[in-house]
């Protein structure tokens, strides 16, 4: 398995530990590294999708509300709906991720840590932003993408 599945899986770890616990997103991720000890080589990129998807979840979630027919976000598996914040947080944020790398990855863990229909319903939901974003050009506040990840990318890199 790659390093950044990897460090997706604990990003999930860290995000899902987040909604029974939440707090400093940089505490409880050094928490779960106590607890689980991942390797050092996956603990960077973890660590900054994190704090990206901590730092820009209403925006997330207002893109996933915005998506999904007849689920709220309150309603979505705690599972699913972070890994549906990771992935759109990647297509938005990280110029680095293809957006078909991020959603195929998390169709992946879906089906790996969800339910057997999580893999699916991840699917509809980030094919319809990704179309969606790729039509529209606009992020959820109604800046361009492309003005959002510039300034975005000033800030992660």
């Amino acid at each position: 398995m790659g390093k950044r599945r990897r460090a997706r899986e604990l990003a999930i770890q860290v995000l899902f530990h987040m909604e029974y616990n939440p707090g400093d997103p940089g505490e409880c991720f050094d928490r779960v590294c106590e607890s689980f000890d991942p390797a050092e080589e996956i603990r960077a990129y973890s660590r900054e999708v994190v704090l990206g998807v901590w730092e820009n979840r209403a925006d997330l979630d207002r893109l996933m509300r915005r998506s999904s027919k007849n689920w709220r976000v309150e309603r979505m598996s705690r599972v699913d709906r972070n890994i549906l914040r990771l992935a759109i947080y990647e297509v938005m944020y990280r110029k680095d991720v293809p957006p078909k790398v991020s959603i195929d990855e998390a169709v992946e863990l879906g089906k790996r840590y969800g339910t057997e229909e999580s893999g699916a319903f991840i699917n509809g939901i980030l094919d319809h932003i990704y179309n969606e974003l790729k039509a529209e050009e606009v992020d959820p506040s109604g800046v361009s993408r492309t003005q959002w990840s510039k300034k975005v990318h000033k800030r992660h890199g």
